[in-house]
């Protein structure tokens, strides 16, 4: 073989060589694509917004992949008392202005300004289907020996029943008396208005008083519902915000604004809520 030759083949050679280090070099610095970190975003809301929320939980989902929205339903009072205990969430609803403004005052955990109203709501009574203690008419209430469930007093729910008993005792067909002698027939109270219409579907009381948004297709079954006249009814509103240290505070706002857009309005209707605004 010529030294040409030969020179002609090491070149080859150191070329080949080249482009293989090139090629392992431009293999090594290009990395595969890191899959998209998923968020969670944590709602604190009031155990009669159950149903509707989880349903605007999955839409919310839909849109913003990566994205796994969980909840905390309660009495507003004890999600209020446990973010101001160190409890970590996004998002605050309450059934009530009570709690909300509490948590911007007292606890510092929600900015001023920020919290909104978003729907009401109103109250109604419930009895079993099979009405043992034979309740037709809210007079009935104040009937001895009926066993009554309401919410606690420390419950929107049940401060809000209260106030419509008061109402109740200052028209004349009740009597003035008739707050006192339906609150003498309550036998348990409860730490959030679920609960309420549990035992009232399982005949634990002959009566309970409840959100109107409460008395779900499900519960309706094993339900009979008498309404509360509006001059007596309360408006229960409702006011959300995302929550000061919330860890992921741009999805908390999102989140509020989708609560607060026609398509979340739309869900919160179909559950019986009353919109602040046109959904």
């Amino acid at each position: 073989m010529s030294c040409k030759s030969s020179l002609v083949s090491l070149s080859s050679i150191l070329l080949i060589g080249l482009m293989l280090m090139v090629l392992v070099g431009c293999t090594q610095s290009v990395q595969a694509p890191q899959p998209t970190q998923a968020k969670t975003l944590t709602v604190f809301a009031a155990a009669s917004l159950t149903e509707s929320f989880a349903e605007i939980g999955k839409q919310f989902e839909a849109e913003n992949p990566g994205v796994k929205v969980t909840f905390n339903f309660a009495g507003s009072q004890q999600l209020r008392a446990q973010l101001a205990q160190g409890a970590k969430a996004d998002v605050f609803a309450s059934a009530n202005t009570k709690e909300m403004t509490t948590a911007i005052i007292s606890d510092s955990l929600v900015v001023s300004g920020t919290q909104r109203t978003f729907v009401t709501n109103r109250l109604a009574i419930i009895v079993p289907k099979s009405n043992p203690g034979k309740i037709t008419t809210l007079a009935d209430l104040a009937r001895p020996g009926l066993k009554l469930d309401f919410a606690d007093p420390s419950v929107p729910a049940g401060q809000y029943a209260l106030d419509v008993l008061t109402e109740m005792s200052q028209e004349a067909t009740f009597g003035a008396t008739f707050k006192d002698k339906v609150v003498a027939n309550v036998v348990s109270r409860e730490d959030n208005v679920k609960s309420v219409v549990a035992k009232v579907q399982l005949g634990e009381a002959d009566a309970g008083v409840v959100y109107t948004t409460d008395i779900t297709p499900i519960a309706a079954k094993d339900l009979t519902t008498l309404d509360i006249p509006d001059k007596f009814n309360v408006i229960a509103t409702y006011p959300i915000a995302p929550l000061k240290d919330a860890p992921e505070p741009k999805l908390a706002s999102q989140f509020v604004e989708w609560v607060l857009s026609p398509k979340g309005l739309q869900v919160l209707t179909k559950y019986g809520f009353i919109p602040v605004q046109k959904p």
